[in-house]
């Protein structure tokens, strides 16, 4: 894994957290693919117990079903890697927690599980404030698994802060 890549996530979880801090907000996350690790460069930043509410690890259908509510009509119409469902986990991570604004990240970190419609690469990202609907992005990353993996994470990471800024 990249040190400098590390590094990038861990200064923008901290900008993220120190901007939460200013705008008095509660963050919570809802992680598929990156299995835990926006969560893990927020908590790095001492003082993050904070500003940072709770992370949802949600890796499988049924716990994406069972801990943020989404909907088995959505998986079965779009997927699990889609729009759609980011901003499903983003709104749930709202509903059960404490947090006025979340991150929700799921995506194919390979090196399977692509499809031509879908590649290697393809990570669905969502954000959502509280009484707001959750806005949602698409990228497709290069790069092994850990990379995208972690570009998925500096990404999230990245729209949440400017996202909090807003506020």
């Amino acid at each position: 894994m990249d040190a400098d890549l590390v590094t990038l996530s861990e200064s923008i979880a901290a900008a993220a957290l120190a901007s939460a801090s200013q705008h008095k907000v509660l963050i919570a996350t809802a992680e598929s693919c990156t299995g835990g690790w926006a969560a893990q460069a927020i908590t790095h930043t001492a003082g993050s117990s904070e500003w940072f509410e709770r992370g949802f690890v949600t890796y499988s259908n049924e716990a994406k079903i069972e801990m943020l509510g989404i909907r088995p009509v959505t998986l079965e119409k779009h997927g699990a890697v889609s729009q759609e469902i980011a901003a499903e986990m983003a709104e749930g991570a709202l509903k059960y927690s404490n947090a006025m604004i979340s991150l929700s990240i799921t995506g194919i970190a390979g090196p399977t599980g692509g499809s031509p419609g879908k590649p290697v690469g393809t990570v669905c990202f969502a954000w959502c404030r509280t009484g707001e609907k959750a806005t949602a992005d698409t990228v497709i990353f290069a790069g092994n698994r850990e990379e995208i993996r972690r570009q998925a994470v500096i990404y999230a990471l990245q729209g949440l802060l400017k996202r909090i800024g807003t506020t």
